[in-house]
């Protein structure tokens, strides 16, 4: 099987479906859109996508959007190594994780960066530090059990993990810009302020293939 993966640099719903395909050996062929450019809005980008977002994957005559329908379907076309369990239990709690990442962590950061993308932060400053707190709860959760665990669910990495790391990088990138650290949201030490999230972000950093998933624009 080899899977056509189209993608944009820095989305964290195409980065984690591009490292499930890395650590499944799953072939691919990459195609690079740009945001900037219009690329998810031509005619051919929206017969696959509608809504004109990324990431879309295309074998043979199938072609599917949405990161977490994605991650299903490659999990039945290629079971090994497993990333959504193998009991009917651990996929059910690596599910609840997954969920819980979108409704908790997810919702809140992307609240910020829309205002920080859009230059909303002036009519939005209430709402973007109240983001900010619900996130740093989710962060101090997420330290606290990745101090007693090496991944956020089991003893092997999952979906919760490659779900959720792209959007704590994303994040950690944000809170680092310029126009950002003036608001003083409470994450100016970054990573160095989570050493366990740090030390589990390493081992992430360690599947074979990462380099081929990192946003090219960010290098």
């Amino acid at each position: 099987m080899t899977v056509d993966i189209y993608w944009g640099s820095g989305s964290p719903f195409a980065w984690s479906v591009m490292l499930a395909l890395e650590l499944k050996g799953v072939p691919y062929n990459s195609h690079l859109l740009s945001f900037s450019d219009g690329d998810l809005k031509t005619p051919e980008s929206l017969a696959m996508n509608p809504r004109g977002k990324v990431p879309v994957v295309r074998n043979g005559d199938f072609t599917l959007s949405e990161s977490n329908a994605i991650l299903a379907w490659l999990e039945k076309k290629q079971p090994a190594p497993a990333l959504f369990g193998s009991t009917a239990e651990g996929t059910g709690v690596i599910w609840r994780a997954v969920l819980e990442h979108a409704a908790y962590f997810q919702h809140h950061t992307h609240g910020i960066s829309g205002a920080v993308f859009y230059k909303k932060m002036d009519e939005m400053r209430d709402e973007v530090r109240e983001s900010a707190k619900a996130v740093g709860e989710e962060m101090d959760r997420y330290e606290t059990a990745l101090a007693a665990s090496e991944w956020l669910v089991g003893s092997a990495m999952s979906a919760a993990d490659i779900v959720a790391y792209p959007h704590f990088e994303l994040f950690f990138r944000l809170m680092a810009r310029d126009d950002v650290k003036p608001e003083k949201l409470g994450f100016d030490s970054g990573w160095a302020a989570y050493p366990a999230l740090s030390a589990w972000r390493s081992r992430i950093q360690a599947i074979p293939g990462y380099d081929n998933t990192y946003p090219p624009h960010w290098k």
